[in-house]
């Protein structure tokens, strides 16, 4: 990485079956990614982005702003839970990275470099993350929590404390290390202890988001404009966002 003080981070995960997508991503193409890359190349920003099959030459034309780094996909865990193993390593790694972001990387677009905005740099306790227009109590978030629900025992408390707040969207989050570390630790805890198993049809990615969002950090969450604009508005020339999700 040429300056990795403040980066984004990302993973692309191809060949395996998204069941949030109800899709596979063909391994070997990075076309569903270039819009991601380019705003990050626009923003001058550096990203990693964790893959498992990309053709390396591709790789290397975006070696300016983009560390590629091979992995090996964790079957335990869905394509949207792994990453989050790969994440925490990383970072345990790389002491010397300050603040950063995690971002879906098909359907999100930096708009503005997010660690220049005095909403983030004055917020530096802070976790940054995207929302939904809708509450924790949706049918789909209902559904997606059936393998917590009978997992987790404090759950159904969780789920009732915040039934009426705004859906946290684990599309985008970030924050600087003390914080991202302490978030990283308590979910990939959550995915290890109570989500290797997950037969059901929902990967428990959001659920276990919320629940650590909300039941770790809620006092110092920011989530909606300025960090994100309205989730599937697909607002892609907003001026005041750091990122559009859809």
């Amino acid at each position: 990485m040429n300056n990795n003080e403040n980066i984004i981070i990302a993973s692309y995960i191809t060949g395996i079956f998204d069941v949030n997508r109800n899709e596979t991503l063909p391994n070997g193409q990075i076309t569903p990614i270039i819009p991601w890359i380019e705003s990050i190349i626009k923003n001058n920003l550096q990203a990693v982005v964790f893959y498992n099959s990309i053709n390396p030459a591709l790789c290397e034309v975006y070696s300016n702003n983009i560390t590629f780094i091979q992995i090996e996909p964790l079957a335990a865990y869905g394509t949207n839970v792994m990453r989050y193993f790969f994440y925490q390593k990383f970072i345990e790694v790389y002491k010397e990275i300050n603040n950063f972001f995690i971002t879906d990387i098909t359907d999100v677009l930096v708009l503005k470099n997010p660690f220049l905005e005095e909403c983030f740099t004055n917020n530096k306790g802070k976790i940054f993350c995207g929302d939904e227009p809708t509450t924790l109590s949706n049918p789909w978030m209902k559904n997606h929590n059936d393998s917590f629900r009978n997992r987790i025992t404090s759950f159904h408390l969780f789920e009732e404390m915040f039934k009426n707040e705004t859906l946290l969207n684990c599309g985008i989050v970030g924050g600087n290390r003390q914080v991202m570390q302490r978030f990283l630790n308590s979910l990939c805890d959550i995915h290890s202890q109570y989500n290797q198993d997950n037969t059901s049809a929902y990967t428990g990615d959001m659920g276990a988001f919320n629940y650590v969002i909300r039941t770790h950090f809620n006092d110092n969450v920011v989530f909606g404009a300025p960090v994100n604009t309205v989730f599937k508005n697909y607002d892609t020339e907003n001026h005041e966002c750091w990122f559009s999700h859809k």
